[in-house]
């Protein structure tokens, strides 16, 4: 199969698969100019398969860098209005979202953290009814990503960069199943197999999850109505669609002060343009208490220091180690990648969707349950092929999950 037809198959799976574009459905495609081409296809496709109006907001890189370092320190303390009442639009009409990632993880290095740190407050708190729409499947919504040049360089640094971009976009083609059959057929066949597994750990039932590795000993709690999901989400009208393509993960919602012990990230994780790592977590009752990092600390503590939910987790995914993208060798520097070859946690808000009956309460219902909330919602990467995990149920049985970072089912 060529390069054409593989854009082309991408380009429907998001459609028709990633979105499940609905007929005379609205779609607002948020990307950067270094997607353009993918863009226009994937417009062509949303119509074709039905939408009424597609929408896109270009970003552009260079611009981006030059607002956060040239603007006033006011300008990070403000979100506009107009884009609000854009998101807000898109929910009232049933529409769908959809995100085109080719951000360069650097973008913002260099950048203050305290500037960035507002920045993601000033949104969270704007687009609060945007982010509960998106947090419970109401819309429909899904992350795919293309290859940039700085991106691709970060990925390959040792090809040529005539390569690079090349060398990117097969690496992604892979991810999401695409070159080696009926991609459609392909992708059902891998969501009937994560459905399973997350069936399996709904029947034990468990209370609490134990980690081993090396720099980790950490035990979460779960909640008793807790749900264990696979990527595939249903709106309420029962839409399907796939929220991250690619996915190997089953996830769900830990309980807010039932975590305790210490956690190790094995990959680093790329936040506001920015590299973490090297970094270890202590909780106490759910709590972050410490947070050290060889790499972007003061940027950690001003991300857990977002907001009161901002220091405890609100997820909890499962991936082993020998998975697709793991068994690749990559380090793709993007976690909608990254977080699909480890066992990840979240910091910060949790879905609903993950708690029996939760899907419509307001966000102080969630808390009385032992849900967090918060403003932000970020991915970081804990797995390895040394780590252990228990589960453990109500009468204090041990039951193997995990061993040596894969399923011991």
């Amino acid at each position: 199969m060529d390069f054409q037809k593989k854009m082309e198959q991408y380009a429907e799976l998001t459609v028709y698969v990633g979105l499940n574009v609905q007929k005379d459905q609205h779609v607002l495609i948020n990307t950067t100019t270094d997607t353009i081409e993918f863009t226009r296809l994937v417009v062509k496709k949303a119509y074709e398969a039905g939408a009424k109006n597609v929408h896109v907001n270009y970003s552009d890189p260079v611009q981006t860098r030059t607002h956060y370092e040239l603007a006033p320190d006011e300008a990070f303390t403000e979100y506009p209005e107009w884009s609000v009442v854009q998101r807000d639009e898109i929910i009232e009409k049933g529409g769908s979202f959809l995100w085109i990632d080719a951000e360069d993880p650097d973008l913002l290095t260099g950048i203050p953290a305290k500037r960035l740190s507002n920045s993601q407050k000033a949104a969270g708190k704007a687009l609060a009814r945007y982010r509960q729409a998106v947090g419970s499947d109401k819309v429909a919504w899904s992350i795919v990503a293309i290859p940039s040049e700085k991106w691709a360089a970060k990925v390959f640094p040792d090809l040529a960069p005539e390569r690079q971009i090349e060398a990117l976009w097969e690496a992604i083609f892979k991810t999401v199943r695409i070159g080696g059959g009926d991609a459609v057929a392909l992708w059902k066949e891998h969501i009937n197999f994560l459905e399973k597994r997350a069936a399996q750990l709904n029947d034990h039932r468990f209370v609490k999850l134990h980690y081993s590795a090396p720099g980790t000993d950490l035990t979460i709690g779960l909640p008793d109505k807790h749900i264990w999901m696979s990527g595939a989400s249903k709106t309420p009208q029962g839409n399907p669609f796939i929220a991250n393509m690619p996915t190997e993960e089953v996830y769900t919602v830990p309980l807010k002060n039932g975590v305790n012990g210490f956690v190790r990230n094995t990959k680093p994780f790329v936040y506001q343009g920015n590299i973490i790592d090297g970094f270890t977590l202590t909780f106490e009752n759910g709590k972050i208490v410490k947070a050290e990092a060889e790499t972007g600390e003061e940027l950690l503590n001003e991300m857990i220091n977002s907001d009161e939910g901002a220091a405890y987790l609100g997820e909890v995914a499962l991936v082993p180690h020998q998975s697709p993208i793991s068994d690749s060798g990559l380090l793709f520097f993007n976690t909608l990648f990254d977080e699909n070859a480890s066992n990840h946690l979240a910091i910060g808000d949790s879905y609903p969707t993950c708690y029996e009956g939760a899907r419509d309460l307001e966000r102080e219902q969630l808390a009385e349950l032992g849900l967090n909330t918060s403003i932000v919602h970020e991915d970081f990467m804990i797995g390895s092929a040394e780590m252990d995990i228990d589960g453990i149920t109500a009468d204090g049985s041990k039951i193997p999950v995990f061993r040596k970072g894969n399923w011991a089912f």
